[in-house]
């Protein structure tokens, strides 16, 4: 059954459309997808050169309207040749010098975003709810060449520019229609794209000033390629994403997965508890398939929907909807609460997929797709991810830790008598960032000599059924790096599980 369009309160449309039997999901219902292959200088290379294989597929839906891949290209391309004019680049490769940019979360953030990388610049995505003088920080660190701004955020910016001599490059407004066809517009030149520096995003500054994490184009792509493998991203997918844009959660996971593999982002402004919940359970195309969002909001949506949703048969049909349409929903970036897990499974039909990741490492972990998760855990390391559990060596002699367990995609092995011990997490594998920006001795001490990443998190235990094992992580201690020498990261002790029991955590992630 077809659900009809909304023309009456979100709640009386429910009530209306709750008896009715729901339509199978049928993908985004834009055109097919085209088999034009896109044209890279390497593996490497950014989201925004396989926008020749779906450049008619709808690309972005914002509160502006419908952006196709070919308006995302032109648009791009055009401002990328302003950015080149405005730096006096005329060979069209600003050499990864930086590019900040505050941009709403709609089209013109994608914009700016492939801008940067067109003309050869590092992206430095900014966040319109800092203050001035963190904005003005990051600015100044990461000695920012140019600053490009939407419409709406130039007041805030000029004084910051200002004070910093720093350009300011406003974003049209004619951003957000259908973009003509640039001259030589599918002619950007190719480049060596795998160690040259793609974005840098900042840390939350818990143990100190943020910190700017520079993470190679070869890292998003290994970061963006293990989620489409280990999520089945594909081109009939249609993710709503309500999560600010300048962390991995919303950059990564929520925007560049879609761009890669051709599918659409449905974008909000701004979260919106009654707007999710309409764009989850409406009937106008492109129909939401995935969601993905942070505990608080999950509990947010729970809220929502005990104090709207009252009557049977209206939960009836939003748990059919969620089952029936929606085949991955995700949460992450903080801690899950057990009640609020159990609630949302309760009310979707939905067990949420729990992974663990950090701004350095993209994701590192995650729980399968299709086979059983395993509330309290993290799942198994994604593609091409290696994971180790260390111990300071208190020989102090050979090797500097103690290891206790490691594992990748395919397998972990337990070093016998070390399944209660507790350690600290390492993580090696293509998508671990270059440095820290500007910041050498910082970088050197947030690796091993054998170059595995110190996560700096507590881990309290791993979970080992018969068959295979869970890594797991706790709300607790974070070891300094600095004190702590090579045991900075995450504590983590091995227990057996016995098959078909999943033990379960207060305080997951």
């Amino acid at each position: 059954m077809m659900l009809p369009r909304p023309v009456m309160s979100f709640p009386r449309l429910l009530c209306a459309v709750a008896s009715q039997r729901l339509a199978p999901w049928r993908g985004s219902g834009s055109s097919p997808l085209h088999t034009a292959p896109a044209v890279c200088a390497d593996g490497s290379a950014p989201v925004y050169t396989r926008a020749l294989a779906f450049a008619d597929r709808i690309a972005l839906v914002d509160q502006h309207g419908q952006h196709t891949y070919r308006d995302l290209y032109n648009h791009s391309l055009r401002l990328s040749r302003e950015l080149c004019r405005l730096l006096e680049r005329a060979d069209g490769d600003l050499q990864e010098e930086r590019v900040s940019f505050l941009c709403s979360n709609d089209v013109s953030y994608v914009v700016a975003q492939w801008a940067s990388w067109m003309s050869g610049g590092i992206a430095v995505p900014l966040y319109r709810r800092h203050p001035q003088a963190e904005l003005e920080y990051f600015i100044r660190d990461s000695r920012s060449a140019v600053v490009l701004a939407s419409q709406e955020y130039l007041e805030l910016l000029h004084p910051v520019v200002r004070k910093l001599g720093v350009p300011l490059l406003p974003l049209p407004p004619t951003v957000y229609g259908t973009a003509p066809e640039e001259p030589g517009a599918w002619g950007v030149p190719e480049r060596n794209w795998r160690d040259r520096g793609a974005m840098i995003i900042y840390t939350s500054g818990t143990t100190g000033r943020p910190k700017g994490v520079l993470s190679t184009h070869r890292n998003i792509k290994a970061m963006v390629t293990g989620l489409v493998h280990k999520w089945a991203w594909s081109k009939d997918d249609v993710i709503l994403h309500v999560l600010p844009l300048h962390h991995v959660h919303g950059v990564v996971n929520k925007l560049l997965c879609p761009l890669w593999v051709g599918a659409t982002c449905v974008m909000l402004p701004e979260f919106s508890a009654q707007l999710v919940w309409e764009k989850l359970l409406g009937g106008e195309s492109p129909r939401i398939n995935v969601f993905m969002a942070v505990p608080t909001i999950y509990a947010k949506l729970t809220d929502y929907y005990d104090r709207h949703f009252t009557q049977p048969h209206v939960q009836a049909f939003v748990r059919a909807v969620c089952e029936q349409r929606i085949r991955l929903m995700v949460s992450g970036s903080a801690a899950l609460p057990l009640p609020v897990l159990e609630r949302w499974q309760g009310i979707t039909g939905h067990t949420l997929l729990e992974r663990y990741g950090m701004t350095e490492i993209g994701m590192a972990l995650s729980n399968p797709l299709t086979a059983t998760r395993v509330p309290g855990s993290v799942g198994t390391p994604l593609p091409a991810v290696e994971v180790r559990i260390v111990s300071e060596n208190p020989k102090k002699e050979g090797c500097p830790y103690v290891l206790h367990a490691e594992g990748n995609e395919r397998e972990t092995q337990v070093t016998p008598g070390f399944k209660e011990k507790e350690g600290e997490l390492l993580v090696r594998g293509p998508s671990v960032f270059r440095e820290y920006w500007d910041r050498p001795e910082e970088t050197r001490r947030a690796f091993t000599e054998d170059g595995w990443f110190k996560t700096g998190v507590s881990w309290p235990r791993m979970l080992c059924p018969r068959s295979s094992c869970w890594w797991r992580r706790s709300r607790g201690t974070r070891w300094g790096r600095s004190t702590r020498g090579t045991s900075s990261g995450s504590s983590t002790r091995v227990t057996r599980v016995p098959r078909g029991r999943a033990p379960v955590s207060q305080h997951p992630l």
